[in-house]
């Protein structure tokens, strides 16, 4: 299976991860109909608090493969920029819809 690192995802559910080995939310974004929803973990409470992710648009592989982090499924790969403070995600600076692949 080929990554898909162009799709656009927005972020509709987020849970703390208290037994994650980082700080790290569990996030769920809806990738349209094509795609549907996936699951993931990400290390952005540096930067990010819930009420400022919760509906934000972000840039991911959505058919990356399935990787199990402790009690949680991973089903997608989010992108994001590292730098010494923490990760910093990609997202779209105008709307565009769920599942817009990157081009």
């Amino acid at each position: 299976m080929a990554v898909q690192i162009q799709k656009a995802g927005r972020i509709i559910e987020i849970n703390d991860f208290p037994e994650a080995r980082k700080p790290a939310y569990k996030l769920l974004f809806d990738f349209g109909e094509d795609i549907g929803t996936r699951k993931h973990s990400a290390q952005t409470t540096e930067h990010y608090f819930p009420e400022n992710l919760l509906g934000r648009k972000i840039v991911a592989a959505a058919n990356f493969p399935s990787k199990q982090l402790d009690p949680f499924m991973s089903e997608c790969l989010v992108t994001g920029f590292y730098r010494e403070d923490g990760v910093v995600l990609v997202s779209p600076d105008k709307p565009v819809p769920n599942g817009a692949k990157l081009g």
